[in-house]
């Protein structure tokens, strides 16, 4: 048994089969809230499988009708300011911690995904949705405006759509999820798991090691002026064409056949 499955979690499932990690935050009956202790387990979660080379993809889904409603109101409720900012400081630490390691997150969303629960759809790397799911950032509509929802929301969907949702607090469908950039493809409620599985396959058959570099470098030039992400790319493509994976795989494709990867991170 992997050692990600030998954990025990109160708030989520894990489930390792071959290179692909489920995660599936188990709270059914608060639509998967997020506590503070569900967000610490998730991070836990996350850095755990981070750490462990054999492990290539990480699926997010959540059990029950609803894949997300954000963060648990009920533990927001006549505390202190103390309180509210280690609520805040640890979701923006899980938030994060996903794009920090190096296997690309997959999120799976059925239902809704709310608050901060869109803002984890928006962090994932990937997502696929539901044609039933529908997205909000409603935080307006409780006097509690999205403000750290907002940072990963705002940077997947385009801005005058981010606003409305903002100050509004009206969903949107899939399909205009879709429209927008906050999803990567929309399917039917019986082929979501599948299309998660088989995108996540996909990219489960590429050297991990040069995925993990890239998805690293992706969030780190996105920032940058284009002169200064040119200059950075251009010492990571320095850096990984020396890499093993990176000779194997240019000479798999010139020999016409399937790379064997060695996820060796030494370089020639």
């Amino acid at each position: 048994m992997n050692e990600i499955q030998q954990h025990k979690y109160q708030y989520i499932d894990v489930d390792v089969s071959n290179k692909i990690v489920c995660v599936t935050m188990n709270v059914p009956d608060k639509r998967n809230a997020l506590s503070i202790a569900h967000m610490e387990e998730l991070t836990h979660c996350f850095k755990l499988i981070g750490s462990d080379k054999s492990l290539s993809v990480i699926i997010l889904k959540g059990n029950g009708p609803s894949f997300c409603a954000g963060h648990d109101l009920k533990e927001l409720v006549g505390k202190s300011l103390s309180f509210y900012n280690k609520v805040f400081e640890v979701c923006t630490n899980m938030m994060n911690t996903i794009q920090k390691i190096p296997q690309p997150v997959i999120a799976q969303v059925q239902g809704t995904a709310t608050a901060a629960g869109c803002q984890l759809v928006a962090t994932c790397d990937l997502a696929i949705a539901s044609e039933e799911a529908k997205f909000a950032t409603p935080g307006v509509l409780i006097g509690l405006f999205c403000s750290t929802p907002m940072v990963a929301t705002s940077r997947n969907i385009h801005r005058k759509k981010m606003m409305e949702m903002l100050l509004t607090g009206e969903s949107i469908s899939a399909n205009e999820a879709l429209v927008c950039g906050l999803v990567n493809y929309v399917v039917s409620a019986v082929d979501l798991n599948s299309s998660c599985i088989e995108l996540a396959e996909r990219i489960s058959n590429h050297s991990a090691l040069v995925v993990g570099i890239g998805k690293e470098a992706f969030y780190n030039q996105l920032d940058m002026a284009q002169k200064e992400a040119y200059l950075y790319a251009q010492k990571i493509m320095v850096e990984n064409a020396g890499y093993l994976d990176a000779q194997e795989g240019i000479c798999a494709f010139l020999e016409k056949r399937q790379p064997e990867w060695q996820q060796a991170d030494q370089i020639e």
